[in-house]
């Protein structure tokens, strides 16, 4: 009987993993080869092919010949030395991964292939539709629904973040594999690249060298949110929002909340001593710190998305309100470098908080994550405290130094030979970085005559992303136990400080369906994870 169109597809299909498996088994083995050289080489296929054969054998049904061949494989890996045994067990894990890495890929090819997904959300809506249901009524339940995803304490992702991100670059270098106008020299230097990333997975330590700290787990759960969920929620909110007008003719309302988000990182006691109040308090600030930054990089893209002059006349009033504050605050504010007195420095207003720079990925559309053979990703590092990493702020300064060292007193000085606290240096310390950093983004941004044919979206943009940095910065001061007397008007305490900005423009901009709102807006709707309440 001839195959079918959709047999051919799919014979099509397995090919193309079957060679992708290929491909990295083969750039596995001269990687072994060049580290560990042919004796090992040898030995690695001989155990493969033993361990295959045996396999096969019992598939067919040879028991016996099979249960030969086992034991000849007992045999020679109890002949082993202890260092082959530990190379024999790494290659095969690194081979595993690659072929998992491939096969992961080879199903998101398949979806990707396929016109109508079943179990979809379009499906789905489709199949109830048809069932009986009347649209309005599929409409609120879906509205009303709730789904909360709380992130356990407990890992059980055993391989390290970066063995992660080098098989997710793996994984998109396979993707550019498949595009049809790669040159010879495009194919050589991705293959070359593959070469890189395997090499480095041979070469990394595969195991964690310590116990997981309260600490450590938590940052492992960001990880998840910052390379997973950040991206994916949206996503499938938009999906749902898209099928749900396809069939009730209305999507989903912009303040709806399907899906929420929880912890238990750095609040899980179950026993743990090591889960202290201080630890649940300083998770609690790194995960606002994490959500405050992701934030930030969507409203640089966003920002030079929304290059519109036309706008509601609210949006354009609030626009012009925060020209004048700022115009009037630049207007009276002398010079900080020419103040007198550490009360004129601490409290620094900076500038508008426009983009200076053309934020990485802005040049590609909706949906892109690769660009050329190099992944789109970025490691961010929370906070520190540096009292925690054995470091010490130092008690003595140089003599030209605003604070003086024991015994060493300025002329004039009513504090003849007294030390500042530690307290006092860390706050000196910081409001001189404060000074340094926002002099130099000054340098950057636009002048204030400028300012004036700055589209509005940009302007509240950026005077959204100036309390966001303020607020970012206030929860690495409480992280370092850094002194912090901002504003409370300067920084986002609630979710819905940050929405009210944000959501005008989007009414402004009627809906439109820009790739950043969607992230930024759904990912502020579970705002238990964003801004946990706790804190």
């Amino acid at each position: 009987m001839p195959d079918t169109t959709d047999d051919i597809a799919e014979g099509i299909s397995f090919q193309a993993f079957e060679d992708d498996c290929r491909l990295l088994g083969s750039l596995l083995h001269d990687v072994l080869l060049r580290e560990l050289g042919p004796h090992f080489i040898h030995l690695f296929e001989r155990i493969r092919i033993l361990a295959q054969s045996a396999a096969t054998m019992r598939g067919a049904g040879m028991e016996d010949t099979a249960a030969v061949v086992e034991r000849q494989l007992e045999a020679e890996l109890a002949a082993m030395s202890l260092e082959d045994s530990l190379s024999i067990a790494r290659a095969f894990s690194h081979y595993l991964n690659l072929t998992g890495i491939a096969e992961r890929y080879h199903r998101v090819r398949k979806s990707r292939s396929e016109v109508h997904l079943s179990k979809s959300c379009d499906d789905i809506f489709d199949k109830l539709i048809q069932g009986g249901v009347p649209p309005e009524e599929l409409y609120d339940t879906v509205c009303k629904q709730g789904v909360e995803i709380v992130l356990t304490a407990h890992p059980t992702q055993i391989n390290r973040r970066t063995l992660q991100y080098k098989h997710l670059r793996i994984a998109h270098l396979l993707e550019f594999n498949e595009r049809p106008d790669l040159s010879h020299d495009d194919r050589e230097m991705l293959i070359e690249d593959l070469v890189r990333e395997i090499t480095a997975l041979w070469q990394t330590d595969e195991l964690r060298r310590h116990k997981p700290t309260p600490v450590d787990e938590a940052r492992a759960g960001l990880h998840i949110v910052e390379q997973s969920l950040w991206k994916a929620i949206p996503r499938y909110l938009r999906r749902v929002s898209n099928a749900l007008k396809k069939h009730t003719g209305k999507p989903l309302p912009l303040t709806c909340t399907p899906i929420k988000f929880g912890s238990w990182m750095g609040g899980d006691r179950d026993g743990n001593p090591n889960v202290t109040a201080k630890v649940t308090r300083d998770v609690s600030l790194m995960s606002r710190w994490m959500a405050i930054d992701l934030y930030i990089r969507q409203l640089d893209n966003l920002s030079f998305e929304l290059s519109i002059n036309k706008c509601s006349e609210k949006l354009a009033s609030v626009a012009n309100e925060i020209l004048l504050k700022e115009s009037a605050s630049e207007e009276t504010k002398a010079s900080p470098w020419t103040q007198t007195g550490p009360q004129n420095i601490v409290k620094l207003q900076p500038s508008l908080a426009l983009a200076a720079q053309l934020p990485s990925g802005a040049d590609l559309p909706s949906l892109t994550e690769c660009i050329g053979s190099e992944a789109q990703i970025r490691i961010v590092k929370p906070p520190w405290n540096p009292k925690r990493q054995g470091i010490q702020i130092p008690t003595e300064k140089s003599d030209d130094s605003p604070v003086q060292s024991p015994g060493r007193s300025r002329p004039g000085s009513s504090h003849m030979g007294r030390t500042p606290s530690a307290g006092q240096l860390r706050k000196m310390l910081f409001t001189e970085s404060k000074i340094g950093r926002s002099s130099f983004r000054k340098l950057l941004e636009p002048s204030l005559s400028d300012r004036p044919g700055i589209t509005p979206y940009r302007i509240v943009l950026g005077n959204v992303k100036e309390k966001m940095m303020k607020t970012r910065r206030r929860l690495e001061l409480l992280l370092e136990d850094l002194p912090c007397d901002y504003d409370p008007a300067e920084y986002y305490e609630t979710p819905d400080q940050l929405l009210e900005p944000l959501t005008l423009c989007y009414e402004s901009l009627g809906g439109a369906n820009f790739k950043n709102w969607v992230i930024i807006l759904a990912s502020i709707r579970g705002e238990s994870l964003i801004l946990p309440n706790n804190v």
